[in-house]
């Protein structure tokens, strides 16, 4: 009798995409500095503690949303992303998640977080968030960031709305107190991504997105972020004139006002090629440390009461 072998494949078929994909369209990075900011307008609303059940639905479902608008964000940037080095591995622009599962996922995140929203916290709170997902994934993705240099600050608006709808969340209304929260972010957005937009001009350049930078020139861009730099300075001092903070937050917000604008004066200066990068990656700290003031002088003054 002829022995005979069964030759095993080396290696199994495996499936193109999975999770990491999945997740990786929702951008978590950009989600959980968008939650914080969420978090603080929900603690600022009230001067105790807020209902953690309206906090807990808040945050998920304002959450999911803003994933769910990012996911959109990587559909229709599918194929500019595939042109810039900072962009071309992310899932759907490298072709490694299909469309359709992508655009799937989009509306399964975006679905159920609004109806969470809807259910569990308040109408409003849903209904702007599903306003901000439309401008973020429509009027600025889909328009606006192919349209005018101006893009970022325009579409800025929708970034700018965390804070606002933590606030609703918590008390159902629309006040001032939130809409100078959301101007400190709207505020504060330019000279952030303008930082990013100079260090990756040549990306945004050779995908045809008129990113001011292109658009301007490097010199003109970095005198805008030296002055919406200083409009970031004057909408965190708000707070105080309008007697929503204290002096703790005071003397904090000084002390990061001085650093960021240390860094948005490199940047205008134009001789530390690092500096763009570098002003971009503080931001970052810079806009969480100021919402962290915020909080810690609302619970410190209320404790002092």
């Amino acid at each position: 009798m002829r022995n005979t072998t069964m030759t095993l494949p080396a290696r199994l078929p495996t499936v193109m995409w999975g999770w990491k994909e999945l997740l990786g369209l929702c951008k978590l990075n950009v989600v959980a500095v968008m939650l914080v900011c969420t978090a603080v307008g929900m603690a600022l609303a009230t001067p105790g503690l807020p209902p953690l059940n309206s906090v807990f639905a808040g945050l998920v479902g304002i959450g999911l949303a803003s994933c769910g608008a990012a996911a959109f964000n990587h559909i229709l940037d599918r194929h500019l992303d595939a042109l810039m080095s900072r962009t071309s591995r992310r899932p759907v622009a490298s072709k490694r998640l299909p469309v359709a599962v992508a655009l799937g996922w989009a509306c399964l995140l975006s679905s159920v977080g609004l109806a969470l929203l809807a259910w569990q916290v308040n109408v409003l709170t849903a209904t702007l968030t599903f306003a901000c997902l439309i401008g973020y994934a429509l009027i600025y993705t889909a328009f606006l960031k192919r349209a005018t240099p101006q893009n970022i600050v325009i579409g800025g608006v929708a970034g700018a709305a965390p804070p606002l709808l933590g606030w609703v969340a918590i008390t159902g209304q629309i006040t001032p107190e939130p809409l100078l929260l959301m101007l400190i972010v709207f505020a504060w957005t330019p000279p952030h991504f303008w930082s990013l937009a100079i260090h990756k001009r040549d990306d945004y350049a050779r995908a045809g997105i008129p990113m001011l930078p292109v658009t301007h020139g490097i010199p003109f861009t970095r005198l805008q972020i030296w002055l919406y730099g200083w409009l970031t300075v004057l909408t965190t001092l708000m707070p105080v004139m309008i007697g929503m903070s204290g002096t703790l937050y005071l003397f904090a917000v000084l002390c990061l006002n001085a650093r960021f604008m240390f860094w948005n004066w490199k940047v205008w200066r134009g001789q530390d090629p690092s500096a763009p990068i570098n002003a971009f990656w503080f931001s970052i700290r810079y806009l969480l440390s100021v919402f962290g003031a915020l909080l810690f002088d609302h619970y410190a003054t209320a404790l002092a009461w």
